[in-house]
């Protein structure tokens, strides 16, 4: 029997009520349960967990190891999403995935990334559409809905090229996974913040996480920082979100440099910055979802 769909995330209105989540790529000395347990003592409601290749739970082991990883998590927090490689229905690895996650009560996933080709963009972009359209059929039948994640020079960055496959398909199972920081290195002059409008009906999860551009010797560059400051308005975004009704997943990345000489001493500043960021988006979307008002025009 399909399952039911998950909890829909621009459903509900007032306080933010969605889950703060960190991105377990960014611990990775740290097992199952050290995990959860060292996510909540940083103040998070849940994990955003890597289920891919040198993730916290490899593809091929997915049916043994999600199970696992799941009670020992969830022992601390939830795991509301998962990140996979996902791109493919016919990889041997999509339905055990899915099929385990949906079966075990994880309500959403984010599958890979389509590479630009460079060759003709407009069959590339017909043949991610038919991609996500087959991932979606699986995604329904398993009860995970899927969240496509815009990432800076992939397919889909700018958001214009995939949203207009993306809305023909079903609401309940295929949206996306919004990240302000790559729509901004993407349309950073007023395009990420239609893009945000854009998405706004068919949000599933958000990223978190900032940069800026800098001048190196070999040109322009990005640079990753910590949330707050980098060019993303923040207080802009969390307003969308709250004019959006947005209440699902927040998930908080570290792409920055954080130093470390020891794997320990490298978690024990990832959790740092994770407090510091984590303080920082949290208060942002305290005070939008406290206030009222339009952060901007609505189609």
């Amino acid at each position: 029997m399909r399952a039911a769909a998950p909890a829909n995330a621009v459903a509900q209105g007032g306080s933010f009520k969605g889950p703060f989540c960190f991105f377990s790529k960014h611990l990775p000395a740290l097992d199952w349960d050290e995990l959860g347990r060292a996510v909540k003592d940083a103040g998070f409601d849940g994990v955003d967990l890597t289920v891919r290749p040198g993730g916290h739970v490899l593809p091929e082991r997915v049916v043994e190891d999600l199970p696992r990883a799941l009670d020992a998590i969830r022992r601390h927090v939830a795991v509301p999403m998962i990140t996979t490689e996902i791109l493919s229905a016919s990889d041997p690895k999509t339905r055990p995935i899915l099929e385990t996650a949906g079966k075990h009560g994880v309500p959403f996933f984010k599958p890979g990334y389509w590479k630009w080709g460079l060759k003709d963009v407009h069959a590339e972009v017909e043949a991610c559409g038919r991609a996500l359209a087959e991932l979606t059929v699986i995604a329904r039948a398993s009860g995970v809905a899927m969240g496509f994640h815009n990432h800076t020079a992939n397919l889909g960055s700018a958001i214009w090229d995939i949203a207009p496959y993306i809305e023909k398909l079903d609401k309940a199972w295929a949206g996306f996974y919004f990240d302000p920081r790559h729509a901004v290195a993407e349309g950073g002059g007023g395009a990420w913040k239609a893009a945000t409008n854009l998405v706004g009906p068919r949000l599933k999860m958000i990223a978190v996480k900032d940069f800026f551009w800098e001048k190196r010797a070999t040109g322009w560059a990005i640079r990753d920082c910590p949330i707050g400051e980098g060019m993303v308005d923040w207080t802009w975004f969390a307003s969308a979100m709250r004019d959006a009704h947005y209440q699902g997943p927040v998930s908080v990345h570290f792409e920055y440099d954080i130093p470390g000489a020891t794997p320990a001493e490298r978690t024990a500043r990832t959790l740092e910055a994770a407090r510091r960021d984590l303080g920082f988006i949290r208060a942002r979307f305290e005070n939008a979802y406290g206030s009222s008002g339009l952060a901007g025009a609505r189609a």
